[in-house]
């Protein structure tokens, strides 16, 4: 089934690969509050860890399909896989066994286009498309590029970050002289951050100096930036994925909460103003009226699956 979108969708790809970032709970976080904002938003949980749908609550263990299924198998309805969670926001959950695409689509032609081809069958159901990546840079990742237009880096403010961040900017500029040639770079969004602490600091300047550095440039970060607010450390947000809930349910007025809905609002924003350059009206918010969730002071019910399977430096790539 192919179906052709009649408006324009925010498909952003979250990625980085080093784990512990801040990279799920800024995808599920963002996720969340885009959809807590109206806006219609689909997660696509494209690691095998499943750690995605696990933070909103779904177990894997009792899935029967998944994105596995939509990647290896292209006559799989990939609507009918999607799980509707809350108000405006569904989600297409992972299973473990994710980990086994890679040598099943080993062979297969188009294998990096699987996942684009699924999404277009969806049309503009979705307004936000945000992708949550695998830790690596395999098959699954570059899925999710080529179905991405944007690209989000979740990092921490720390030199050997800093270090990684130019291997994933050239695995972006490779995908976007072939496989995707309107991939760009966003930006970087700071997790878990102290702003008291010199060398932050100094990581924050010397990325706003790169990014600065490549304006001039063709290059898909020609107009990336340090997305703000930073997200701060936040020991709430580390709890809440135990519930199967975001940081909005689970301590909505923690600075976690606070920082992921000002980050959301400020894409929204970027986003309705790109809408109107182009002639179209932003969509109206379909925002539910709903009492505010109860806090708890509760022992986490953790949520645990049946099974548990387990550079160049920015300154470097900017002189390539």
């Amino acid at each position: 089934m192919t179906t052709t979108s009649n408006r324009p969708r925010r498909i952003i790809a979250f990625m980085n690969q080093k784990g512990g970032v801040g990279k799920t709970t800024t995808t599920v976080n963002l996720a969340a509050a885009f959809a807590r904002a109206g806006r219609s938003t689909l997660l696509i949980d494209l690691d095998p860890q499943a750690h995605a749908t696990l933070h909103v609550g779904i177990d894997p263990a009792a899935l029967e399909t998944s994105v596995y299924d939509v990647l290896v198998d292209d006559k799989i309805d990939v609507a009918s896989v999607i799980r509707r969670t809350r108000d405006n926001l569904a989600v297409l959950p992972a299973l473990t066994d994710l980990v086994a695409a890679e040598t099943e689509l080993a062979t297969v032609p188009d294998r990096q286009k699987r996942l684009e081809k699924a999404l277009n069958t969806l049309g503009d159901k979705y307004e936000f498309v945000l992708i949550d990546c695998p830790p690596s840079l395999g098959l699954l990742t570059l899925n999710g590029l080529a179905a991405a237009r944007e690209v989000i880096i979740p990092m921490q403010a720390h030199f050997l970050a800093l270090q990684g961040v130019g291997k994933l900017l050239e695995t972006v500029a490779l995908m976007s002289q072939g496989l995707n040639t309107k991939l760009r770079v966003t930006g970087t969004v700071l997790c878990m951050h102290d702003g008291n602490l010199m060398h932050s600091k100094e990581v924050v300047a010397d990325l706003e100096q790169f990014f600065d550095a490549a304006r001039d440039q063709e290059t898909p970060w020609r107009f990336a930036r340090v997305l703000r607010p930073f997200i701060r450390r936040n020991i709430k947000l580390a709890e809440c994925p135990s519930f199967g809930q975001t940081i909005f349910e689970y301590a909505p007025a923690a600075p976690g909460a606070a920082d992921y809905r000002d980050l959301a609002d400020g894409l929204i924003k970027e986003w309705d103003a790109m809408l109107l350059r182009q002639g179209i009206t932003p969509p109206v918010a379909q925002v539910p009226v709903a009492p505010a969730p109860e806090q708890t002071d509760r022992a986490p019910e953790i949520i645990v699956p049946a099974s548990n399977q387990s550079s160049k430096s920015p300154a470097a790539v900017a002189k390539a």
